[in-house]
């Protein structure tokens, strides 16, 4: 893997830039169980559109390695972003049919790179782990490398879904990371009580960096409803999305019509 990646350092040091003018705080626990070597899955909490960029943050200043985040397919099809996005190559999905970035993906793994996976393939608005899709457990199980857990706590205080953030309360965020140990699947395990069992870790994980988080979420809009919060529930914020789905579809069906 060459250690020449203009674009990828270009973006990490805009990336550093940002966090540092807005004075955020990284908090981190179990740092320690992020390879430094070899190919891993890095599977991620995903509550807030910044998390991939705090995720590589976070890895960056502990041991400057690079991860490649499997996006939506329409995201590099964007004029400047897709152009980045390939550059750093990231690696597009396709919704409708994954083979082909499943495939790119366990190829990047066996080549020693750190793939970066949103089991929800979603925010969670809620704020709470939702049910999660059985990809990175199959990844990490076929292409023979370890499956690391992160839960991201606070990323979602900088931009999130359905929610309008006033630039003045971005500023001195804390952010607080919870990396869990490493779990090893094996193409011989079930795959869905391995992501049965990736959840609740990252349940925990969730609970873990909430429990040390320097800022009381009581009535807060960024704590989920049952830490005190006035987060949507869990049931909420799906049907919240179903209806956001649904117009989406009918605007589609408009415009090809």
């Amino acid at each position: 893997m060459s250690s020449r990646e203009p674009i990828y350092t270009t973006a990490i040091t805009a990336g550093r830039a940002l966090f540092s003018a807005l004075r955020l705080r990284p908090l981190v626990t179990g740092a320690q169980n992020l390879p430094d070597t070899g190919g891993a899955v890095i599977a991620m909490t995903h509550f807030g559109y910044l998390d991939f960029a705090l995720v590589e943050w976070a890895t960056w200043r502990h041991n400057r390695r690079r991860i490649r985040f499997m996006a939506k397919k329409s995201v590099f099809s964007k004029p400047v972003v897709g152009w980045l996005m390939r550059g750093m190559r990231h690696i597009p999905v396709d919704m409708e049919a994954g083979a082909e970035a499943y495939a790119d993906a366990i190829a990047a793994l066996r080549r020693g790179e750190l793939i970066g996976v949103f089991p929800e393939a979603g925010v969670s608005a809620s704020f709470t782990v939702r049910e999660l899709k059985t990809g990175a457990v199959r990844l990490a199980a076929e292409a023979g490398v370890p499956l690391v857990p992160v839960a991201v706590w606070g990323g979602h205080r900088l931009l999130t879904k359905n929610r309008r953030i006033r630039t003045r309360e971005r500023f001195g965020v804390p952010v607080s990371f919870a990396i869990g140990r490493a779990m090893h699947p094996t193409t011989t395990d079930d795959p869905k009580t391995g992501t049965e069992a990736l959840r609740e870790e990252l349940r925990w994980l969730v609970t873990q960096a909430q429990d040390g988080y320097p800022d009381s979420g009581a009535g807060q809009w960024w704590q989920p409803r049952e830490g005190g919060g006035t987060a949507p529930t869990p049931d909420e914020a799906a049907r919240a999305d179903a209806e956001r789905d649904r117009r989406r579809r009918l605007e589609r069906q408009s415009r090809e019509g």
